[in-house]
């Protein structure tokens, strides 16, 4: 028994999030210990992060095992954290996304692909050699794009507006919540990946590319209604004061927790490993008074956080009894179903594509990049996400692919790569229900593999080992419900204020004095803060009140 009444408790036992994680819990836990309050936080697995790790899966091979790019990360946080300071190094990307075709070439010539980067010219050039019209319309597409960014950005640091300021009041209060709601609210209705990216270009390879960001995470197709907000959601971020850039982190995405960790750690926080939760402690007057231990371990304190998602925090960690039947089933109907499979491959060679050859093993411009692979057309992101929802893997998934070890040497021998495969779409459990076996992974991986063949001969000879996580395996290794990386859909019905219920949408709980703070909460996912943020603000407001 640990009596320590003046602690704030920051629980992340059961479930981190793949893309957002632990990012929100060891950056709310320096804000809560710089505010004076004494904060612990407790994690499950031996390595600190969540999902936001690096891992050691095959001898000398160093991966981001889930999260693997950085950019969402807010830049208040990141300068208040001084996460520089504490071994934050970035590798910036330039160019950034690469789309290699897979038809034949003219006149002896390789097949043609799409690079894009920050040189606004070149951009122009590579988008002319599959359409003028979209080459002089893509600047303006940008602008358009920054200008929608833009509305959004001042939601992400501050919880949702006050519901009861939508319903009642006096009318300026609620003509000033409606107001604030309003960009979210018109990206989310008005703004579909198909009907956008169709009203601005003609090309399906541009098209594609740029519909991945809309689908990234997310059971969804870029006709499905919400899917723009995705796509929003992914251009959002800022890394080095430059807006929209992503970027790889040394050693790997587990960095960018190590750095946040160590900043918690220098304001006096207390972070401790391999410390399973098993319930949150509420008491006689109904408010939470700490966690017991998986081991037995009774840990009092005045506040409890929980980073796991809405599922985990009230179906697992919190008493039944302490909850109403009526919030119970509302928790229940949340949607986590997710559509990704990660494979993370150690090859003994570089990758060389059909579409942009490179001699002697050389990484050339676009190994740097997230490279597209089955992203010719929209139609054929569309016909994955179709054999998804029939409960098949899909037969031509969706790959993105990302070679960090080209610009971190850190992460695998000389000569040697780590190659990081986000695939859509697979379903959480096969057709009839049926539980995915070693063989079904097998299979899969293999698919992927030969897809991947067909850009880069040799792949498949270079590879050495590899680490194939479905949608269960995310849910079994790191608590993410369904395996959803966003900690629930991020579909219209699950943002801002009903993020992830509207009665939990100021990171509140029925339990008075526990809290939400992973990115089940607003804004939701991405390697972001803000969720924990917002979190700690609130717990900070509510004790200061008494």
């Amino acid at each position: 028994m640990c009596d320590i009444s003046n602690l704030i408790y920051v629980c992340v036992s059961t479930c981190i999030m793949l893309i957002v994680v632990s990012v929100c819990v060891y950056s709310q836990a320096a804000y809560l210990q710089k505010g004076g309050l004494k904060t612990a936080v407790l994690e499950r697995r031996h390595v600190l992060g969540g999902a936001a790790v690096s891992e050691e899966i095959i001898p000398g091979f160093h991966f981001s095992r889930c999260s693997y790019l950085l950019s969402l990360l807010r830049p208040h946080i990141f300068r208040d954290l001084e996460l520089k300071k504490h071994g934050l190094k970035l590798y910036m990307r330039d160019p950034y996304a690469f789309t290699p075709m897979l038809e034949g070439g003219v006149g002896g010539h390789p097949p043609r692909s799409l690079l894009l980067g920050s040189d606004l010219a070149m951009n122009q050039r590579e988008i002319g050699k599959f359409s003028e019209t979209d080459a002089k319309a893509y600047p303006e597409f940008i602008t358009h794009l920054d200008k929608l960014a833009s509305a959004i950005h001042p939601l992400l640091d501050s919880p949702p507006v006050d519901i009861a300021g939508l319903t009642g009041g006096a009318l300026r209060r609620r003509i000033a919540a409606l107001r604030s709601a309003l960009p979210l609210v018109q990206c989310g209705t008005n703004f579909t990946a198909s009907s956008i990216l169709n009203r601005w270009f003609e090309s399906e390879p541009l098209k594609a590319t740029l519909a991945t960001d809309a689908v990234i995470g997310a059971m969804t197709s870029p006709n499905s209604p919400g899917s723009g907000y995705v796509l929003l959601h992914h251009v959002m971020g800022e890394l080095e004061k430059e807006k929209g850039a992503w970027g790889y982190v040394e050693g790997g995405m587990g960095g960018v927790s190590k750095a946040i960790a160590s900043s918690a750690r220098s304001h006096g926080a207390d972070i401790f490993t391999e410390q399973d939760v098993h319930q949150v402690l509420v008491g006689s007057d109904g408010s939470a008074k700490g966690v017991v231990l998986k081991d037995g371990t009774e840990i009092y304190s005045r506040v409890v956080l929980s980073n796991a998602t809405p599922y985990v925090t009230f179906k697992t960690l919190t008493p039944q009894s302490a909850l109403s039947p009526a919030f119970i089933k509302a928790v229940d109907q949340i949607d986590y179903t997710s559509p990704v499979t990660k494979i993370n491959v150690a090859v003994d060679k570089l990758p060389n594509f059909l579409a942009a050859p490179t001699p002697d093993g050389k990484p050339g411009p676009h190994h740097q990049c997230s490279i597209h692979l089955n992203c010719e057309s929209v139609e054929v992101l569309q016909t994955a996400y179709e054999d998804c929802k029939e409960g098949r893997p899909s037969f031509r998934p969706m790959i993105e692919m990302t070679i960090p070890s080209v610009l971190d040497p850190t992460l695998a021998p000389p000569g040697s790569h780590v190659v990081l495969l986000f695939t859509q779409f697979t379903p959480y459990s096969l057709v009839g229900g049926r539980a995915w076996t070693d063989q079904d992974r097998e299979a899969f991986a293999d698919s992927v593999f030969s897809w991947i063949e067909q850009y880069a001969p040799g792949f498949k000879s270079s590879i050495v080992g590899k680490d194939i996580l479905t949608p269960p395996d995310l849910e079994r290794i790191f608590g993410l419900t369904g395996g959803n990386i966003f900690h629930g859909a991020m579909s219209l019905d699950q943002l801002y204020l009903a993020r992830p219920l509207p009665s939990l949408s100021d990171y509140r709980s029925p339990i008075k004095g526990l809290y939400l703070c992973g990115s089940g909460s607003h804004p939701g996912g991405g390697v972001m803060g803000s969720p924990g943020w917002n979190a700690a603000l609130a717990a900070m407001a509510d004790l200061k009140r008494g």
